[in-house]
């Protein structure tokens, strides 16, 4: 216990920049909406509790290859289509982007309008892929 004092008082610049850095990231994890799912919990959601996966991505990464039964909102037209998402209020709504970040912007979007049933795909559709779980293509 001494050595940590001991390296702490020494190098104090280091452990303040350490105890920064760790602020910004709990900062960060928390303005994130919804919680992380992986893709087998995701499955397990929509199979057990009626989830739906809603994919925020563009429409035409969307055809290249979506996750079946997913509904298709760009990330950017989450705030204009509210009404279209309504009845899945009360239900596990899992959100999809490519690889995480859109996902959670539309999530904030969502948790202001009343969506408290929020779950981001860990990963996104890129690591549904890597599971060779199965993706449709097309609209």
């Amino acid at each position: 216990m001494s050595n940590l004092i001991e390296f702490a008082a020494n190098h104090y610049l280091l452990v303040s920049a350490f105890f920064i850095l760790l602020a910004l990231f709990f900062r960060i994890e928390s303005g994130r909406a919804g919680s992380p799912v992986s893709p087998q919990q995701a499955t397990h959601m929509v199979n057990r509790e009626e989830g739906v996966i809603l994919d925020v991505r563009d429409a035409d990464e969307f055809r290249e290859g979506h996750i079946a039964g997913s509904i298709n909102i760009p990330a950017a037209q989450v705030a204009e289509r509210l009404a279209d998402l309504e009845k899945y209020k009360d239900k596990p709504l899992i959100l999809a982007c490519k690889t995480g970040p859109r996902a959670s912007a539309a999530g904030r979007v969502l948790k202001k309008h009343g969506f408290n049933r929020l779950m981001r795909l860990q990963g996104g559709v890129q690591a549904w892929r890597d599971e060779k779980l199965p993706v449709v293509k097309g609209a």
